[in-house]
């Protein structure tokens, strides 16, 4: 998907996870099966296999879930090797045990770390809120919700207004400012449902759903007026309120119930909405800036 407007759009693709539910049966599963196993060989190459559902609690459930089943494999491990519940270790004993536990360590943080990337990629650094690849996956599958439910999806297109002036007068770490001081009012006015982004260098889309178009017209003035009351701090300088303002576009649409309707036609809607809040933008911007617009 393409989101074109007066600026340029990026692409974006999202994955999805195992159920928690399959998962924890999977790794229970695995662990009584290996124990039963470990039981009748007391071979080491079983017992290594309980480095798999700890691996895999620690790739779906973190840190936490990875020592958690590192520490019913040790309990598991002594049940199913006898001698070790009077604690007669052998030097191997105290390797596996070890091993255990640095399986489940490494784990958790190779999968800390991975989702903190993941993060990182979807979201804007500027403003905290969804980059435009994160925006795109989400609007697919809001449109396709949307679909279904037939439920009105709404668009919010909107700008900082004069931005340009700000940075020419006082510089670009004060437009900076501005922007982010924008996205975290969006953060905090906007629903919990909604869809924010910041798509361009001080343009936004916000994705409202089951939000009619007077609904969305009222949030969309709400948050006119929030920014515009806000006194921002801008590279270190207090400003007074009403130094920042908003444009704010608005689109509304219902979309047809077509459950065989391709991506790429969920693409196209989204564009079609994007287009037309895009341009209600312009009106607002035509008929003096800090108003709202559909």
């Amino acid at each position: 998907m393409r989101l074109t407007g007066h600026s340029a759009g990026r692409h974006l693709v999202a994955a999805p996870s195992l159920p928690p539910l399959l998962t924890i049966a999977g790794v229970i599963a695995g662990l009584l099966l290996i124990f039963e196993l470990d039981r009748v060989t007391a071979s080491a190459p079983v017992q290594h296999l309980y480095y798999l559902p700890i691996i895999l609690a620690g790739v779906c459930f973190g840190m936490a879930g990875s020592l958690t089943v590192s520490v019913i494999a040790i309990i598991l491990y002594h049940l199913a090797n006898p001698p070790l519940m009077t604690f007669q270790y052998q030097q191997s004993d105290f390797v596996q045990v070890v091993l255990f536990l640095a399986v489940a360590l490494i784990t958790g943080k190779l999968t800390h770390d991975s989702q903190r990337l993941r993060v990182l990629a979807m979201t804007d650094d500027l403003t905290g809120l969804h980059n435009l690849r994160s925006f795109e996956a989400r609007l697919r599958a809001i449109i396709r919700k949307a679909r279904e439910t037939q439920a009105p999806l709404s668009m919010l297109v909107f700008d900082v207004d004069r931005l340009k002036a700000i940075n020419d007068r006082y510089g670009h770490l004060a437009g900076a400012e501005a922007v982010r001081t924008v996205g975290r009012l969006v953060a905090a006015v906007l629903p919990p449902t909604a869809v924010a982004s910041r798509y361009g260098g001080d343009e936004f889309v916000v994705a409202l759903t089951d939000c009619t178009e007077r609904r969305a017209r009222a949030i969309a003035d709400d948050l006119r007026r929030k920014v515009s009351s806000t006194a921002p701090v801008l590279a270190g300088q207090p400003f007074p309120a009403e130094t920042l303002s908003i444009s704010v576009g608005v689109a509304c649409r219902i979309f047809d119930g077509n459950a065989t309707a391709t991506a790429a036609a969920d693409d196209e809607s989204g564009e079609a909405l994007f287009r037309a809040a895009d341009a209600a933008l312009y009106r607002a911007k035509q008929s003096g800036r800090n108003q709202v617009s559909a």
